[in-house]
């Protein structure tokens, strides 16, 4: 990791972190402001609701008004969210703030990822993409067991601490994110109504339906066949984001030197061979090895295609990286609704529509090869 990119690592870090901490923290909070369960708890959704829905357009804020104002912007915004969060009075007050968090993460992740094609050589650019991803996957992993930490002393020590961090990261001196609007003039929403952002934002979703949104479907089985705790549940869950942790750099090195796609593709097809496991898995260290298996391989799937993400358009890079990061969390939001159902009629039932979404994803992908051999990505237009 160069010391010129840390901070954008640390805001990838910063922004799942702030999201995935609530977790541990729900029963606490409940109690402390005297609110049921399911209330607290639906600040996730008021989180996740403006943090997609924005990103639809927060890209291309960025590129027509400057990265760097608009990830300082969203830092300070963050972190006052954060802060007023950790003094809220009352549920409905935190479910607010927890809006407000979302809506600012959408004008910083999307952004920072697009920013590390300007701060990185273009021959090492995978490389960078996977260690954002592995570090992003790591915030996700450890927000749960470090805000229950933190909650064992107060949850308001949490959103504090995160508070101060974002608006430290905010200081000039550490965002450190070119980009003053000099693609201002070419970028614009029109520019992402294209075929190629349609099929990358159809591969995200159909990736994160596939193998990385079905964490809550391994938490039902761990309970209803295994019959495992909520700790002993949560380490099996874990096994997918330190698959991506340990394999993230590996799967950005693999994107620089054997090629977009065909990272990518290998990555997916593997994660498919580890769903059909989850179906199969008839003890819980094989459904835990599997799962792990499916973190590891996604590490390749999305160093693949989140480089192709932040290389294919130029003309409003970041744009295209948040509408395509937009709808990985749109999978995010339907899969519950997919996949409860079926759980109710067989357990092991939304594996085997999660393998299909797999596979989708992986011929979904078959399009990038014929680009990549035909176009200079980097410096074509949209």
């Amino acid at each position: 990791m160069r010391l010129s990119t840390a901070p954008i690592y640390a805001g990838g870090f910063l922004g799942p972190f702030g999201g995935a901490m609530l977790i541990s923290l729900i029963p606490t909070i409940a109690s402390d402001l005297d609110a049921s369960v399911a209330l607290v708890a639906s600040a996730i959704t008021a989180y996740m609701i403006p943090f997609a829905t924005l990103q639809l357009v927060s890209g291309t804020i960025a590129e027509r008004v400057g990265g760097a104002r608009v990830v300082r912007t969203g830092y300070v915004v963050y972190g006052l969210a954060a802060l007023a969060c950790a003094l809220a009075p009352s549920v409905g007050f935190l479910i607010g703030f927890r809006a407000a968090m979302g809506a600012a993460n959408a004008f910083l992740t999307p952004i920072l990822l697009a920013a590390l094609s300007d701060a990185v050589p273009a021959a090492v650019l995978g490389r960078s993409v996977g260690t954002f991803a592995a570090v992003q996957v790591a915030g996700l992993t450890i927000a749960p067991v470090l805000g229950g930490a933190l909650g064992e002393l107060s949850w308001r020590i949490a959103f504090a601490v995160v508070a101060a961090v974002s608006l430290a990261l905010a200081l000039p001196a550490l965002t450190l994110v070119s980009g003053e609007g000099e693609r201002a003039e070419r970028a614009s929403f029109r520019s992402l109504a294209n075929r190629w952002i349609a099929l990358l934002s159809a591969k995200a979703m159909a990736g994160y339906l596939g193998f990385t949104a079905i964490g809550f479907v391994v938490v039902l089985v761990a309970d209803e066949e295994f019959g495992l705790g909520s700790a002993a549940s949560g380490l099996v869950v874990a096994c997918y984001g330190a698959g991506g942790i340990v394999l993230g750099r590996a799967g950005g090195v693999a994107t620089d030197r054997f090629g977009r796609p065909e990272t990518a593709l290998f990555g997916a097809l593997a994660c498919a061979a580890g769903v059909v496991g989850l179906v199969f898995a008839g003890s819980v260290w094989a459904f835990a090895l599997c799962y792990f298996g499916i973190g590891c391989a996604s590490a390749f799937v999305w160093a693949g295609l989140n480089t192709i993400a932040v290389e294919s358009f130029p003309g409003n890079r970041a744009g295209a990286v948040s509408a395509y990061s937009a709808f990985k969390f749109a999978g995010v939001a339907i899969a519950p609704l997919i996949y409860v159902p079926l759980f109710d009629l067989d357990t092991r039932a939304p594996f085997v529509l999660a393998t299909v979404f797999s596979v989708v994803f992986a011929v979904l992908l078959t399009p990038w090869f014929r680009r990549y051999r035909t176009v200079d990505v980097p410096e074509a237009a949209p």
